[in-house]
């Protein structure tokens, strides 16, 4: 990555406490996000991608803090926010928004549009009332929806125009950065297309930077300029778009990218299939957490924890076999 970090994760870790049952021993914390490091340059999208529960969307509200890291750090321009008072973090919050998985579930349904967008101007401060008015039609514009939609409620409008509503709703403060959280996994194929090509140009327009949040890769293969991929709260896997679905080095993304349609009916995949479900967290121990279900495990893989290294042009790999060279794309 030649271009300096916008938003920067050193070590993040998030674990989350159990509820105690009666008269039975404490249960160990789930380790949501377990000691990552992950960097995403401005103008840049990042994808991260992997299983439900590998613990994505945590990553994206730690960035964000909307929920507080249990250890690490969060950089924003090299800056560390991690420890961040109200206050302070507050005037950060403008530079950071979210675009929210549902598009039925994360907006006011007793608010009008208009109200809904304007919220943000008000909480912070941002302008008058008849400059706020302007503001909410520029941002109307900006997503396609007519001004009429203003004096409209949510449930009076489609899934891929309340998405929209909500992406008008992030950009009203101007941020810099954006976490779009299964921002299109709940629409149509044909509105999922729409909704990208909306992000493309509002990031082409306003220089935004994405943390794509997805499980489709295929629709992280469209829009990213780097992919992550995420195990079990760890990253395994990072490389640039084209390069990680073409030459993929870690066996949990050879398997994931096996499970992909072919391009072409004629086209043969070599098929990595994994073997059974994602380990229960509470039984994570020493070595790698992939080896239950690795095709190449290997005996030091049970007692020796894998670290990101670089292999080859900005390609980082998780996987003992790094070292030996071994590895098969």
């Amino acid at each position: 990555m030649s271009r300096p970090p916008l938003i920067e994760a050193r070590g993040l870790h998030k674990h989350f406490a159990r509820p105690r049952r009666f008269l039975a021993k404490a249960a160990p914390a789930l380790r949501a996000v377990d000691g990552i490091d992950l960097q995403i340059a401005s103008g840049e999208t990042l994808g991260l991608v992997g299983e439900s529960g590998c613990g994505k969307s945590t990553t994206g509200r730690l960035l964000l803090r909307l929920i507080e890291p249990s250890g690490g750090n969060i950089l924003h321009h090299g800056e560390d926010i991690t420890h961040l008072g109200a206050d302070a973090m507050r005037s950060k919050r403008r530079a950071m928004q979210i675009v929210f998985q549902d598009p039925y579930g994360s907006l006011n349904p007793r608010m009008r549009v208009g109200d809904i967008i304007t919220e943000p101007l008000i909480i912070h401060g941002v302008g008058d009332t008849r400059s706020r008015v302007k503001r909410v039609q520029q941002l109307l514009d900006l997503v396609s929806l007519p001004s009429a939609a203003l004096q409209r409620y949510p449930h009076e409008f489609s899934g891929g125009q309340r998405q929209r509503i909500g992406i008008a709703r992030a950009l009203a403060l101007e941020p810099e950065f954006i976490v779009a959280d299964e921002a299109v996994s709940a629409l149509d194929v044909s509105v999922q297309a729409q909704v990208i090509n909306l992000l493309r140009t509002l990031q082409r327009d306003l220089k935004l930077t994405y943390l794509f949040i997805s499980h489709n890769l295929a629709v992280v293969r469209n829009i990213s300029d780097r992919v992550a991929v995420m195990y079990l709260g760890r990253i395994v896997e990072v490389a640039p778009a084209a390069t990680l679905f073409a030459r993929p080095q870690h066996p949990y993304t050879q398997s994931l990218l096996a499970a992909l349609p072919a391009d072409h009916p004629a086209q043969r995949r070599v098929h990595a299939v994994l073997r059974g479900d994602m380990p229960n967290p509470d039984t994570i121990g020493i070595g790698c957490r992939f080896a239950s279900r690795c095709p190449y495990v290997q005996p030091r893989c049970q007692s020796e924890d894998p670290v990101l290294t670089t292999t080859e042009d900005a390609h980082q790999v998780a996987c003992l076999r790094v070292a030996d060279g071994s590895l098969t794309p």
